[in-house]
């Protein structure tokens, strides 16, 4: 039977590879988004190159217009496709999403001097270092552990006149908090194309030059430019591709620079530390949770 709401959702779960079969059905039964869920409280961060990370247990929640009956859709989700079917519609007023978002998304201190203000709010403290930050498609707000610690340990730092490389910038947050900071040149790297123009356009919208700033694909050119003349590296990614650009991260470091690691769990920080030992001795700097966050400084002398 039709309904009179704006919308109506179906909600089920289903094992990671079930998933595009699932999403296929809901769409030819007339759904018009689908959206998922972690079901297991498995954490996943930024995906490398080429990947699309699910959970193991997903929750599937399939959007539907307001007047579509769905009993017949009820009645026929293929079994073999979920590990728990849909029992009824749950109905859904029409609501202005984007406001939801900006309403739960409020300026945050990090640190005794840095706050991270929403683009669309006022600073609480004019007087504070105030980052006016848009996420857009990025990753990256200062409300997740491992993006909060990197963001507590950039206000902690003396970064006056650094060289910083914010490796992995998604939104550009840490990059643009080490030049509010006094960074005098900055390096954003990200291989998400979305996340170099949401990076520059947070920079321009904190008034910091092109100069100060700037952020780029990691093309070889553009690391070469900067090989062994970063005060500062911060990176926070997954423990995998952390381990993985560790030959990277090093030889980006001025002789004396600091490393800062982040989007590890406790139990890989021993993998992270072995892959940088040659170069930098890492140790935990802070933890929040199950999140650690590892700082160290290179060898040379």
């Amino acid at each position: 039977m039709s309904s009179d709401a704006d919308w109506q959702e179906l909600h089920c779960t289903a094992r990671k590879d079930q998933i595009n079969a699932l999403e296929r059905w809901f769409f030819n039964a007339g759904a018009l988004s689908i959206t998922l869920e972690d079901q297991a409280d498995q954490p996943l961060l930024e995906p490398g190159p080429g990947e699309t990370p699910l959970w193991e247990a997903v929750r599937v929640t399939a959007l539907f217009a307001g007047d579509q009956d769905l009993s017949p859709v009820l009645e026929a989700v293929p079994g073999e496709l979920v590990t728990k079917a849909p029992q009824a519609a749950v109905l859904v007023a029409d609501r202005e999403w984007t406001r939801v978002w900006e309403d739960q998304f409020q300026p945050m201190q990090m640190g005794n001097r840095l706050w991270i203000c929403p683009s669309w709010t006022l600073p609480l403290k004019p007087d504070a270092i105030n980052l006016q930050l848009d996420p857009g498609l990025a990753f990256g707000t200062g409300t997740h552990m491992t993006t909060a610690m990197c963001l507590k340990a950039l206000d902690a730092a003396s970064l006056e006149k650094t060289c910083v490389v914010d490796y992995g910038c998604g939104s550009g947050i840490l990059g643009i908090a080490a030049a509010l900071l006094g960074a005098k040149q900055v390096l954003g790297v990200d291989n998400d194309p979305q996340a170099i123009t949401a990076s520059l356009n947070n920079a321009s919208r904190n008034d910091i030059s092109t100069a100060q700033f700037s952020a780029s694909l990691p093309t070889a050119s553009e690391l070469e430019d900067w090989k062994g003349s970063a005060d500062w590296v911060v990176a926070n990614i997954l423990a995998g591709p952390l381990i993985e650009l560790a030959p990277t991260l090093t030889t980006l470091m001025a002789p004396r620079g600091r490393l800062v690691l982040a989007g590890l769990l406790e139990e890989q920080t021993e993998q992270v530390i072995a892959a940088y030992a040659p170069e930098v001795m890492l140790a935990v700097a802070d933890q929040q949770e199950e999140w650690v966050l590892l700082v160290g400084e290179h060898h040379s002398l």
